[in-house]
């Protein structure tokens, strides 16, 4: 037993190294992007500007690019305002009245309400704060405070140059993460079809497993949606692919419901298992069918377009399941209810609308 658990810690610990190293390959070109802005902001206002220690031009330049594609103008144009609020109330503050902890508790407070007044986000009442408890804590000289400015000025603009070069990896993210959904909701019919025909109660335990696993494949493909949409927002040289993203966009939707659907369908593949209940031969090799068909779906989404080319077998599909006999057992029927179910669902991603995928599926059998 207790090597067992040795066994999954270790599989556990392999995984999430795995999905930690996969998540910094991932994330490669957004580093060097960040790693390169920050060096040409520091040699503009150092080496061409000749500002002593610019250190904010590069800190801008990396906070305004962020860890995402999106909203970077408006991190720019916070990040540059609150700099602005925080250098200008503290440089004033600190000709009236000194600096100290008392003067700067004033400081803080004054220009974190200035930031709120001017209906600023988050980033921009960070940056105001931060700003003037660095100008009360260094008191700089004489129009330093100007310079630091001018310092957020040109780390902005650097990233707002960085930002519109942009790979297109995060374009193909979100067909290639639907297609990797579609693929499970595959591998999921045919696991379920050999529970159906075998009825082994631990095979269909470890299936419901699996399945119950899926949630973060959809979260994934919401994300890899907002990238990309991100992406052809920010930059100019991408914006021509906006209708590609977005109807891949449309389609988070519908995969959601389909791999739900199918969820159900091996959680009663499972109860029936378990339960010693018969399911007809017919039902399994109808989630084989399904299974294929589904194949077709993700070549399709992989080729970047509506899974148009997989109709027809689909909709095989769901002509046959209103052909196979019924089953004794309850079980069996909510199984074949759901393989209905996610015929529907996936006709979704071939173009139909909601009433025409119902429609085209035949009464169940009586």
């Amino acid at each position: 037993m207790e090597a067992g658990a040795l066994d999954r810690t270790l599989a556990r610990g392999r995984t999430s190294a795995r999905a930690r190293v996969a998540r910094v390959r991932s994330k490669g070109f957004h580093i060097a992007q960040c790693a390169v802005a920050a060096g040409v902001a520091w040699l503009i206002a150092a080496d061409l500007l000749g500002h002593q220690t610019p250190f904010f031009a590069p800190v801008a330049a990396v906070v305004c690019l962020g860890t995402s594609y999106g909203q970077r103008l408006r991190r720019v144009a916070e990040v540059t305002l609150g700099v602005a609020v925080g250098v200008f109330l503290a440089d004033l503050l600190a000709m009236g009245i000194g600096s100290g902890w008392w003067q700067l508790i004033v400081v803080v407070a004054l220009s974190m309400s200035v930031a709120l007044l001017l209906d600023g986000g988050q980033l921009l009442v960070i940056q105001a704060m931060v700003q003037s408890i660095i100008i009360s804590a260094l008191a700089p000289a004489p129009g330093e405070a100007l310079v630091r400015v001018s310092d957020a000025v040109i780390g902005g603009a650097v990233a707002l140059v960085a930002a519109t070069v942009v790979p297109a990896a995060p374009l193909r993210r979100p067909r290639e993460q639907a297609a990797l959904v579609v693929h499970k909701i595959s591998a999921l019919l045919r696991a379920a079809a050999a529970v159906m025909q075998d009825g082994h109660p631990d095979r269909a335990l470890a299936l419901l497993a699996d399945a119950r696993a899926t949630d973060g494949l959809i979260r994934e493909l919401q994300m890899a949606a907002e990238e990309g949409m991100a992406v052809v927002t920010s930059s100019p040289f991408r914006i021509r692919h906006r209708s590609d993203i977005r109807r891949m966009a449309d389609l988070v939707e519908p995969l959601d419901r389909a791999l739900r659907s199918t969820r159900v369908l091996v959680r009663q593949t499972a109860v029936a298992a378990y339960r010693q209940r018969p399911v007809p031969k017919s039902y399994a090799l109808l989630a084989m069918d399904l299974a294929d068909a589904t194949d077709m779906v993700a070549a399709e989404l992989e080729a970047d377009r509506l899974a148009i080319g997989a109709r027809d077998a689909l909709l095989a599909v769901g002509e046959a399941s209103g052909l196979v006999g019924r089953a004794e057992e309850m079980n069996a029927e909510v199984v074949l209810i759901q393989l209905r179910s996610v015929v529907v669902d996936l006709l979704l991603l071939t173009g139909m609308s909601q009433m025409e995928s119902t429609d085209a599926l035949p009464p169940p059998p009586r």
